[in-house]
């Protein structure tokens, strides 16, 4: 009897892992699932990325426009701000 017994626990605790693999918390099928769901956030946090860099784009472009507006004011129209005096030097 005791012959017997071993291999059947053995051969109960192969069929429980076995289990286990397929329909288990870590099974091949869930991993699969969240490889794929991986696979989508990596996309939307690119996606993300690529808008957040254009809006970071577009605050520093507005930002140093508006420095550039003024210098194009200061060489071509003269503007000069107020308590400022206006030189401009002939080349």
């Amino acid at each position: 009897m005791a012959n017997r017994v071993v291999p059947a626990i053995l051969i109960a605790l192969l069929a429980i892992v076995h289990a286990q693999l397929w329909f288990g918390r870590g099974s091949l099928g869930n991993v699969a699932q969240m490889q794929a769901r991986l696979a989508e956030q990596k996309a939307r946090n690119e996606q993300l990325r690529q808008s957040n860099e254009r809006v970071s784009a577009e605050v520093r472009d507005l930002k140093d426009g508006l420095e550039m507006v003024e210098e194009k004011a200061r060489s071509e129209l003269g503007m000069v701000k107020p308590n400022e005096i206006y030189v401009q030097i002939g080349k």
